[in-house]
């Protein structure tokens, strides 16, 4: 391939420019084993900072690695055939490495067979990826179970925090306002890592680009989407019904498409380019389970920012979707779970995390939560209660952006209500 040397050290180049010192430390670096002899792979939406984390860890554990970056627009034509040559020009720019990162690998065709082959060889191998079915799809069917996953999402506001300098130990008045002002601040323009560390940028056309880059680079190209447009609208119009059940009968009479499998498909691609979160309802009945999603976006820098978006400033949806993402976070085994609990015409619980089948705890969420005479007060708590019945869960958490924290004993039953901020930090004043 042409020029693929200067390429190749072009990136190098860039990669050696990197300041450490500016980074944030993110938990999720604990995770990547360097020394397994598993590829470990990071996956999540684009520009999540899968890159920067990976970076990180190479350069501060001194391995000696070689890296090339597949977003590249030079090497866009890239195809398994020219996969040797890189590899034999990266021991000619690198030498003799032990590690090689391979950043957004999916977008070389046959790239699979390539990674089996240097796991075999014993190069130890990091990837990244924009796209949940580089698992479930390839990964899953060739490397059976060669590999250690990693999911990134847009920075946590505990990652916001530390970025911004805000202190989050400090008891005082002042440090408490400090924090409910970020929180302000992280509910309306969410956590790409770009947009937090240079406020320069044009915030709109920076999440326009990124959108239409998540549905042709990670969509469109991958799955060789005929309509390309209807998939756009339907981003659009799920973007703007966030925190909303729907089913997929729903979405396509609403939306004018005939065809209730196309929703069902396009709406699957836009959850593995983890553009959307779509979180399923709980019941012990498998039909009941798949009769109906509520939808989330990624990151809340996408609710307002795209195209013919219905401007809200809800701030308790908001708050439901950041807690929706974390907690989403917070799941590290493939034996934990979230759903959300709706009895029509009764009661509903925002989550339920559940556990090996066993219901570990129930959360609700709401903006203010102060008066016990109001009609939110009492939706709220006689939710979680009817839910503790249902679920035989006693464990019920109300999170909250404005109260007071405190427990709550109904029926014999403790409610912890905690605020916002305090939760999404993992405070346990």
């Amino acid at each position: 391939m042409k020029d693929l040397k200067r390429i190749l050290s072009n990136q190098k180049a860039e990669l050696e420019t990197i300041d450490l010192g500016t980074l944030c430390t993110r938990k999720e670096e604990q995770e990547i084993q360097l020394n397994s002899k598993l590829a470990q792979i990071v996956i999540g939406v684009r520009r999540s900072g899968k890159s920067t984390l990976c970076q990180k860890v190479l350069l501060q554990s001194g391995v000696h690695f070689a890296y090339v970056n597949f977003d590249d627009e030079r090497l866009q034509r890239v195809s398994a055939e020219d996969l040797d040559d890189i590899l034999q020009e990266l021991y000619a720019i690198y030498g003799a490495f032990t590690h090689l990162f391979l950043d957004e690998v999916q977008n070389v065709s046959g790239w699979y067979l390539f990674v089996n082959r240097l796991l075999r060889q014993g190069v130890k191998l990091i990837l990244t990826g924009s796209n949940a079915n580089l698992l479930s799809g390839e990964l899953s069917t060739h490397l059976t179970g060669r590999y250690h996953q990693i999911e990134l999402y847009p920075f946590s506001f505990a990652e916001y925090c530390a970025i911004k300098g805000v202190d989050i130990n400090t008891a005082t008045t002042l440090a408490y306002g400090l924090r409910d002002h970020a929180l302000d601040e992280y509910i309306m323009s969410g956590g790409f890592p770009e947009l937090i560390t240079s406020p320069e940028i044009n915030k709109r056309n920076y999440l326009f680009s990124l959108r239409e880059a998540i549905i042709k680079k990670d969509i469109c190209h991958r799955y060789k989407v005929r309509y390309q447009q209807t998939l756009s609208d339907l981003a659009n119009r799920l973007l703007d019904w966030f925190c909303q059940e729907k089913s997929f009968n729903d979405i396509a009479e609403e939306l004018g498409i005939k065809s209730v499998h196309t929703v069902k498909n396009y709406i699957t691609y836009l959850q593995n380019a983890y553009l959307l979160c779509l979180i399923p309802k709980f019941s012990l009945k498998s039909s009941e389970r798949n009769s109906g999603r509520k939808l989330y976006a990624v990151d809340n820098a996408f609710i307002s920012q795209h195209e013919n978006a219905l401007l809200t400033e809800s701030f308790g949806l908001r708050l439901e979707n950041v807690v929706a993402v974390e907690l989403l976070r917070r799941l590290h085994s493939e034996y934990e779970q979230l759903y959300y609990l709706r009895k029509v015409q009764d009661f509903e619980v925002d989550f339920v995390v559940v556990e090996s089948s066993h219901v570990r705890e129930l959360i609700q969420v709401t903006y203010d939560f102060i008066d016990p005479s109001t009609k939110l007060y009492n939706r709220e708590i006689n939710g979680l209660l009817k839910g503790s019945k249902l679920t035989n869960c006693n464990n019920m958490t109300l999170i909250m952006m404005r109260g007071e924290e405190r427990d709550i004993e109904v029926n014999g039953k403790i409610i912890h209500c905690v605020l916002a901020a305090d939760w999404l930090l993992q405070r346990k004043d």
